[in-house]
């Protein structure tokens, strides 16, 4: 049979055969793409979930920032900003008070080709658009403190903003469960210093900052804090299929409307395997989000809760960037051994940014033999960063069969980290 996997732009088909223990090709249920997203976002800000409508909420207000997701995230910015503006503009917000800022978190600045992709050419020209940064002094402000000690730091134009409006989608997220809602606060607007204490090796080995959990998780809960604290009168939520098109919008309450969102996506997302797999075989979910190796432990992490200790992790991810930043490749070349890097890390013998992203890697590595395949990193790479290449995805899955016998329990994921994976029984 032909699979094709999110690979890229135009996927990577691949002809496998089901062997007897084959448990499949797992996908998430699509539902109906909305025929006009625009009309069904225009409508929601006017018919919001537990909140009054945002021309109500933005009246009076001398100032607006709206917060929305970076390039990495495949939000429809456009069509979410167009009815956000007008209706802020309707309500007497001026023009050339209204932000929109780009919530990069502890990711790099958006270019200029990059940020007119973002909002469109007729935004950036009639609109301030600015990327957050999370090392600049002087774009910050402290808003308050979390676990006692640790200052909450938050982008000072959106501290300052009168009318304060969050935007972006709903996905499966390996740390806050479910992206979206107070995500765009913390880490999409937050401070260094406390995107350190976010993305220490406590919160990144907790049980509960895994995918599809909000109760219970330590990171999400941190979200709400924050949200608390900073405040934010309006939400607009969307949801995606697995061609990046609006499935579901969910306005209104910064809280209520994403935990909606959240349980819309859950009932299509959340897939139970019934037993531990030998191997499987799966993706980054194409672009943009295989775009480099740092955001490839996304593919990897979603899979490994299905696949046991001592198995294997096939992924195709094209990481045109390489493996991300110089910053990044720099934490991944101090990796001596796994077991080691991440002993060094619990000990806290040192912090760098980004260092989070090595940890999740290593923390599946450890217990897991993880082969990529890639056209962004040369084998002679993927060795050093000890991961695994693959040239060819069917001979991989040829291989693996070889090394687990001709009754494997083996599934692919064409989808990635679209899927929530789950054992079956567990929680």
């Amino acid at each position: 049979m032909k699979v094709v996997l999110k690979y890229g732009t135009q996927g990577l088909p691949v002809e496998i055969e089901p062997t007897p223990r084959f448990q499949g090709v797992i996908t998430p249920s699509e539902p109906d793409p909305l025929p006009d997203p625009s009309e069904a976002v225009a409508r929601s800000l006017t018919r919001p979930i537990r909140s009054r409508p945002l021309a109500e909420i933005a009246r009076g207000r001398g100032s607006a920032c709206v917060v929305i997701s970076d390039i990495t995230r495949p939000v429809p910015n456009p069509v979410l900003l167009g009815p956000i503006l007008r209706t802020l503009e309707e309500a007497g917000v001026p023009r050339e008070r209204t932000l929109i800022l780009v919530a990069t978190g502890m990711h790099r600045p958006s270019t200029p080709e990059e940020r007119e992709r973002l909002v469109g050419r007729e935004v950036l020209e009639g609109y301030q658009v600015v990327d957050h940064r999370s090392r600049a002094a002087e774009d910050l402000v402290e808003v308050g403190r979390l676990d006692g000690d640790v200052p909450v730091w938050i982008n000072r134009h959106y501290g300052e903003a009168e009318c304060k409006v969050l935007t972006g989608f709903i996905e499966p997220h390996m740390w806050a469960g479910y992206s979206g809602g107070r995500k765009s606060l913390l880490p999409g607007i937050s401070g260094l210093e406390t995107l350190q204490h976010m993305h220490g090796p406590e919160m990144v080995a907790h049980p509960g900052t895994v995918y599809g959990k909000l109760d219970g998780n330590p990171f999400h809960e941190a979200g709400l804090r924050v949200l608390g604290m900073v405040g934010a009168d309006f939400v607009v939520n969307v949801t995606l299929d697995t061609s990046k098109r609006i499935t579901g919008v969910f306005s209104g309450d910064p809280v209520e409307a994403h935990r909606e969102g959240c349980s819309f996506l859950a009932r299509h997302c959340v897939r139970e395997v019934d037993g531990p797999l030998d191997f499987i075989v799966t993706t980054n979910a194409g672009a943009p989000l295989d775009c480099n190796l740092y955001q490839t432990v996304k593919g990897i992490t979603g899979a490994a809760p299905v696949v046991k200790p001592g198995g294997d992790i096939l992924i195709a991810s094209r990481c045109p960037e390489g493996a991300g930043s110089a910053e990044y490749r720099r934490i991944l070349e101090m990796v001596d051994t796994p077991r080691a890097f991440l002993d060094r890390l619990m000990r806290r013998e040192f912090f760098v940014p980004d260092q989070w992203c090595a940890q999740e890697t290593y923390q599946v590595v450890v217990e897991r033999t993880v082969w990529i395949h890639t056209e962004g990193l040369a084998p002679e790479e993927l060795e050093r960063f000890h991961l695994r290449p693959v040239a060819d995805v069917a001979q991989g899955i040829r291989d693996l069969l070889a090394r687990h016998g001709p009754h494997a329990r083996w599934a692919v994921v064409p989808d990635g980290p679209m899927v929530i994976l789950k054992l079956a029984g567990s929680r």
